[in-house]
């Protein structure tokens, strides 16, 4: 067995201690020590390693992540941030002495609580709904889905009134999903990629409980085709401006700018805000447009080889973000100097995610490029294995250019999303997305 080899067998073995050992009786918690919460977006995404496995303990864990974070919907349907245990210390906390909640009575201490500190953030209920489908198509548990239905639908209604001029797309405040400290903003890529999802994803849950279709499929359909004429520049989309006109004049003004101003980008746009937009390539809203197959084979083609021009993989892979936002530019914030994350290749802003480079390979086997997914599924096992304390460390996310790690360790989506590229690679195709024949 040669080196390399060995390394991804190895990793994924790591990768597989993280990930379960970060289990409790509440679900799967984000991180080894900090985060210690069953959290709305990472443990979704941690479930998609959990239920590539073929362990039926793991299923369970991504059971209870979903019987947790149904338990803290709001009264309007959101799922939450995060939810955990009061006094527990987690490291990700300076601000609040070092743990997200303080308990005032010793009931308090042993029941979950909601963490409201990103209260708003939309892409917990989409990732909850799509968490919900993964499992369903992992288990056939029926009955499951059936007692959790009413949660979910209502979790698909809260995000039906995201979209509060009713064009079809989500329109999400700045720093409102994953990027919870980023300027991205109203109709993100990212967000309306997962919408297009998770309409799939209600279509075969619908069918699969014998409930009506209510329009989820050709809600998707609109929502891709919605996305790509607002967000995609270039002969690959032909931008029909009197459909615009005559359905949303909105959209005019912003799309004649980016047609003038840009003329063609090998890229989806990170976001179209009221009659402005930003031009830099959103990493991970890329990925998941091909991985959901929102973009078309052309599309996929030009985003992976410009990812690969401009070096996205190197170090590792992969940076989050070209080219990085710096002072003084548009989309800078004055919140990017917290806790010192956003400075130009931090972080949000050009650092390297170990969870995205999960998604990158997955993407490239998406692509067919399978030569080139096993490559970077080395690289990631690579980029694992670095630590601050020791190798196998699975840190949160790495220097843009250095490549060294600044984040927590021991991060549950950066062990799941290898687990995830491990398997795509291996079966040459991408779990859950879409099964075939659906």
């Amino acid at each position: 067995m040669d080196r390399s080899h060995s390394l991804v067998e190895e990793a994924r073995s790591r990768a597989v201690e993280v990930l379960l050992g970060n289990g409790r009786e509440i679900g799967l918690l984000s991180a080894r020590h900090a985060y210690q919460q069953v959290n709305g977006r990472d443990a979704m995404i941690g479930g998609l390693g959990l239920m590539s496995l073929d362990d039926p303990a793991a299923w369970e864990l991504h059971r209870r992540s979903l019987e947790t974070l149904s338990s803290g919907q709001s009264r309007l349907g959101n799922i939450p941030f995060g939810i955990g245990f009061p006094d527990v210390p987690d490291e990700s906390f300076v601000a609040t002495g070092g743990t997200f909640a303080r308990s005032k009575s010793p009931e308090q201490r042993t029941r979950p609580t909601v963490d409201t500190i990103h209260a708003g953030c939309v892409d917990n209920s989409l990732w909850y709904i799509l968490g919900h489908y993964a499992y369903h198509l992992r288990t056939r548990d029926r009955s499951f889905l059936r007692r959790f239905w009413p949660h979910i639908t209502k979790a698909y209604l809260w995000l039906q009134y995201q979209d509060v001029n009713e064009c079809g797309l989500l329109e999400v405040h700045e720093a409102m999903d994953w990027a919870d400290l980023f300027a991205n903003r109203y109709n993100v890529l990212y967000d309306n990629a997962l919408w297009y999802a998770v309409h799939r994803a209600m279509g075969y849950l619908a069918a699969a409980l014998g409930e009506p279709p209510n329009g989820y499929l050709p809600e998707a359909e609109a929502c891709r085709f919605k996305l790509n004429l607002l967000l995609w520049v270039g002969p690959e989309i032909r931008r029909d401006l009197r459909w615009v006109s005559d359905n949303r004049s909105e959209w005019l003004y912003p799309i004649k700018r980016t047609d003038t101003e840009l003329v063609v980008r090998p890229y989806y746009l990170p976001y179209m805000a009221f009659r402005d937009y930003a031009d830099r390539f959103d990493t991970l809203g890329n990925l998941l447009a091909i991985l959901l197959e929102v973009a078309s084979p052309e599309q996929t083609a030009k985003i992976l080889d410009y990812a690969y021009a401009v070096g996205l993989d190197e170090p590792y892979p992969i940076q989050v973000l070209y080219p990085v936002i710096r002072q003084g530019e548009p989309d800078w914030r004055h919140y990017y100097w917290v806790r010192n994350l956003n400075q130009p290749h931090h972080y949000h802003n050009g650092g390297i995610w170990p969870f995205v480079g999960g998604f990158y390979v997955a993407a490239l086997v998406k692509a067919g490029r399978l030569e080139e997914a096993e490559r970077q599924l080395e690289k990631l096992a690579r980029l694992n294995r670095l630590g601050r304390k020791g190798p196998w460390e699975f840190n949160e996310w790495f220097h843009g250019v250095s490549g060294r790690p600044m984040g927590f360790e021991g991060q549950s989506w950066s062990a799941a999303a290898y687990i995830y590229a491990f398997e795509s690679v291996q079966r040459g195709t991408t779990p859950f997305f879409w099964p075939p024949g659906e």
